[in-house]
């Protein structure tokens, strides 16, 4: 499975960004995708995963603000970040899984300006 990030930039304060991330390679039977982040000096974090079925999971941080959502004919899972804050600065990781093996995409830098 190959993943492929798009959408990061430098944006203001309460201001929006939409991730993308598509699939290619062996696809089939991949259950779950998200989105992980990464700050400087801290470690990986979940933000948000979306099931094949729909069943979805935010971290708490970013509920409200952000919304997961999933093409499964088009194998794409995006992100929806609204009131964006300066602690949302991070590397944004797109994540698959598929039968228990999780891949990674290359990430895309998010950078919110106070």
């Amino acid at each position: 499975v190959q993943l492929q990030a798009s959408g990061g930039g430098l944006v203001q304060a309460g201001g929006s960004l939409r991730l993308s991330c598509a699939a290619s390679g062996t696809i089939f039977s991949i259950n779950t995708m998200g989105w992980y982040r990464q700050a400087p000096g801290k470690q990986r974090e979940l933000v948000a995963v979306i099931t094949s079925g729909g069943g979805i999971n935010y971290a708490d941080s970013v509920k409200g603000r952000f919304t997961i959502s999933r093409d499964n004919g088009k194998n794409s899972v995006y992100l929806q970040m609204n009131s964006l804050k300066p602690e949302d600065t991070a590397v944004y990781y797109c994540n698959a899984m598929r039968r228990s093996v999780n891949y990674w995409g290359q990430g895309t830098l998010v950078t919110v300006s106070s």
